[in-house]
């Protein structure tokens, strides 16, 4: 593999700004990531604060005992235990088979950096990964694209919950799982590591409870070598250690949505659009009844609390009383994520993509209601992987594989197209066509008005089929020139699918099947550079 940065604008200009420090934006953060003392300034501020150390790594060591084990994961939770450890952390929904290749960027970003500074800090920094199992969007975790017969096709996996339960608790058929997986591989096409990975998949699927489980055992495969430790937002040991600060937010909740509305104020002057949306009365927690999390607000009618959109309510004592007894049925919504976060873990730097690093712009106000900075929020690699049948391609159309990774390939397939289309056949139609407008409109004014809808008719039945003859000229055109517009395609299809980055729709089995297990450690083999800059990998 070869590593190649590129400067390709990130997908939101809130993001693109934030990535060179410039203002507005760089205002509405408290570190500047460019600055070469910024870890060290950041692990400073960390070692002003307290955290419960040991019972965050009891809760992580307990939740990870499920899975495999490695001595770099075992190493990683004695390190989180020394009283000067700090984290890099980043989180993703838990999608099936690990969803589209951005999560596994970002994992690779998260242990990577985490790599880097523990040896510039020369204290212990722990790469550690937030699944979030709480999450209720199974739409968007359920399905998987491939390749099938030239063009893209998303398959999903149907059964799934219509509430909007929490990911954690969607329990799997594990046949039906098995069966579905294998239907994703045969559109991969079978390999010499083929077996050999859906073995070790139906394994993983037969001894999960949920799509969490089945997540981080996979994830778990892939890294464990690499130290990542793993964390279930949804899990119950988890929840007990947020029930202080599950109090607090319903304590001061009136605070902590006052200033995300003030600095989304702040931000909607410099004219960029809101990423949060959350109401005045907001709780910015989510209560769960088993089958769907609702989001509760606060009524100031009967000064206490609802369920949005249902008969739900709860008065404050009630809400504080369940932080006790229940915590598992309270959850963070965007806003008290990163808060939560802040609370548990001593965190060096926050891993996030393009949408995180616009949220969490809305959220500097939070964070220093509660006498907080908000940690160092470092921009995920952001990746393409360019095999060599595709290099060739790129090469034999003389593109420029940047252009193609900002735009695709439409223009240049257009100009393509325009030359190889026979024009003649073309003017020939139009004359055809515009002959017979002509009769028919001379037709139309010797004739009563009763005939003239019969006459439209007519003429529009005959205007079809010059359409339908001249489509049927071009597909032939196509088919002759069927292996240059195939290149176009092919190249639009791997680097930038549906007109989206590759890593938005492509998955890591696509790779790891065609390339063998050795695929991640040839990734983590490589030297990255935290610049902002897009990672072009040759494969």
């Amino acid at each position: 593999m070869e590593l190649e940065n590129l400067s390709i604008p990130a997908t939101n200009r809130f993001a693109s700004l934030y990535l060179e420090q410039k203002q507005p934006v760089k205002d509405f953060f408290h570190y500047d990531i460019r600055d070469s003392s910024v870890f060290k300034r950041r692990a400073q501020d960390l070692r002003e604060r307290t955290f419960n150390r040991e019972k965050l790594a009891n809760c992580i060591e307990q939740y990870m005992r499920k899975f495999p084990s490695a001595s770099a994961v075992e190493h990683s939770i004695k390190k989180l235990r020394n009283h000067d450890s700090v984290v890099v952390i980043g989180g993703q929904q838990a999608g099936l088979l690990t969803g589209p290749l951005y999560t596994i960027h970002k994992i690779i970003s998260i242990i990577k950096l985490a790599k880097e500074q523990e040896k510039l800090l020369n204290q212990p920094v722990v790469p550690v990964f937030w699944i979030a199992g709480e999450d209720h969007d199974y739409l968007e975790v359920n399905h998987v694209y491939v390749e099938r017969e030239r063009q893209l096709k998303k398959m999903s996996y149907v059964e799934g919950p219509i509430q909007k339960k929490m990911v954690a608790d969607i329990t799997l058929e594990s046949e039906n799982v098995k069966k579905w997986i294998h239907q994703i591989f045969e559109h991969l096409g079978e390999t010499t590591y083929t077996k050999d990975i859906l073995k070790q998949l139906d394994c993983i699927v037969d001894n999960s409870n949920n799509m969490v489980e089945c997540f981080a055992f996979i994830i778990n495969e892939l890294f464990k070598e690499y130290g990542l430790l793993l964390i279930d937002s949804a899990n119950p040991l988890l929840r007990q250690l947020e029930t202080s600060h599950f109090k607090t937010i319903i304590e001061h909740y009136d605070t902590i949505t006052k200033a995300v509305l003030a600095q989304q104020e702040l931000i909607q002057k410099d004219h960029f659009p809101k990423a949060i949306d959350i109401s005045e009365e907001a709780l910015n927690l989510f209560y769960y009844d088993g089958k769907e999390r609702i989001l509760l607000e606060y009524d100031r009618e009967r000064n206490g609390f609802l369920g949005k959109n249902t008969d739900l309510y709860f008065t404050k004592e009630q809400l504080l009383e369940i932080c006790d007894t229940m915590p598992e049925l309270l959850s963070n919504n965007v806003v008290t994520r990163p808060l939560m976060q802040e609370w548990l873990f001593p965190t060096l730097a926050f891993i996030g993509g393009p949408g995180e690093i616009a949220y969490w712009g809305e959220l500097k106000r939070v964070f220093e209601a509660f006498k907080f900075h908000m940690p160092p929020m470092i921009p995920r690699l952001n990746i393409t992987l360019l095999e060599r049948s595709i290099q060739r391609d790129i090469e034999t159309l003389q593109l420029s594989v940047e252009e193609v990774l900002k735009q695709g390939t439409a223009n240049e397939k257009e100009e393509y197209w325009n030359t190889i289309k026979e024009g003649e056949y073309d003017d020939i139609i139009n004359e055809m066509r515009i002959y017979l407008e002509e009769q028919y409109k001379k037709l139309s004014a010797q004739t009563d008005d009763g005939i003239h809808p019969l006459i439209e008719k007519n003429l529009a039945f005959h205007a079809e089929q010059f359409n339908f003859l001249q489509r049927k000229i071009y597909e032939q055109i196509e088919r002759r020139h069927d292996v240059v517009l195939e290149k176009y395609a092919r190249i639009e299809r791997s680097l930038r699918p549906n007109n989206i980055p590759q890593e938005r729709v492509w998955n890591v089995f696509y790779f790891i099947n065609k390339y063998g297990p050795d695929f991640i450690p040839s990734l983590m083999s490589l030297t990255y550079s935290f610049d902002g800059t897009h990672k072009l990998i040759r494969i």
